[in-house]
């Protein structure tokens, strides 16, 4: 069962829609439907469905200001319109697929076979990626694995300098002026880092102990390798000094 979330400002198009996919095909279901996109954004921080039915004309935010702004980017987008000039604006932002309204059966039904395989193809590279970091795991974190922009990179811990937190995402900051942004809360990279090499600093940085340069106490910060400073918080100062 698929998990679909409508986003319309119109209710009657909202109503619309729900009953066509709750009508002709029992595998997707709606958890949610909203007239208003901010409220639907402060859901979809939380929740992850599998689709996302969004309408590009709407007056407080268009369809896609919407997905600007929207965190998670593993959703599968379809986007929904009376109007035919946006199809090709809508396929350049990555939408899987472009409904007109009012909304045909045959159109919706090949709109929903590229969403199962959309999602087919995310849950087979997240079983790839659950083999390879059970594989690093027993290989003693030599390595770690990370998953970005549709593949997989394979990083040596000594290649990583430190990782800075921004809400959702976060940024590998790596030895020759070398990043690489993620998807992923920074207690998730935390999770794959072990505890001997890396040490969570701050609520936004996470640190490889064997590249720190400096510790000037009395401003608080840490000097890497590469010369970036990074704030020590004053709650983790007794552990960050227990470490070193």
């Amino acid at each position: 069962m698929y998990k679909a979330v409508i986003v319309d400002d119109e209710p009657k198009a909202v109503q619309s829609l729900s009953w066509e996919l709750s009508n002709f095909n029992s595998d997707i279901e709606i958890v949610q439907t909203f007239t208003n996109p901010e409220e639907a954004l402060l859901f979809l921080d939380d929740y992850t469905p599998d689709c996302l039915f969004l309408d590009i004309q709407m007056p407080t935010m268009d369809g896609f200001q919407f997905l600007d702004k929207l965190n998670n980017k593993d959703i599968a987008v379809v986007f929904t319109t009376a109007y035919d000039e946006y199809a090709i604006k809508a396929l350049k932002r990555e939408a899987l697929d472009y409904l007109l309204k009012p909304i045909d059966t045959d159109d919706l039904s090949e709109a929903l076979r590229k969403i199962k395989k959309f999602k087919s193809r995310i849950v087979n590279s997240d079983k790839l990626e659950n083999i390879l970091l059970d594989f690093n795991a027993q290989n003693k974190k030599k390595k770690i694995t990370i998953s970005t922009e549709g593949k997989l990179i394979f990083l040596k811990l000594e290649e990583i300098l430190f990782v800075e937190s921004d809400g959702n995402y976060c940024t590998l900051f790596l030895i020759e002026n070398q990043k690489i942004l993620v998807t992923k809360k920074l207690k998730e990279i935390d999770s794959l880092l072990p505890d001997d090499n890396f040490f969570r600093i701050h609520n936004s940085y996470i640190v490889n102990m064997n590249k720190i340069k400096e510790f000037l106490k009395t401003e608080g910060y840490v000097v890497m390798d590469s010369g970036h400073r990074i704030p020590v918080a004053r709650q983790r100062k007794s552990d960050f000094l227990e470490k070193l």
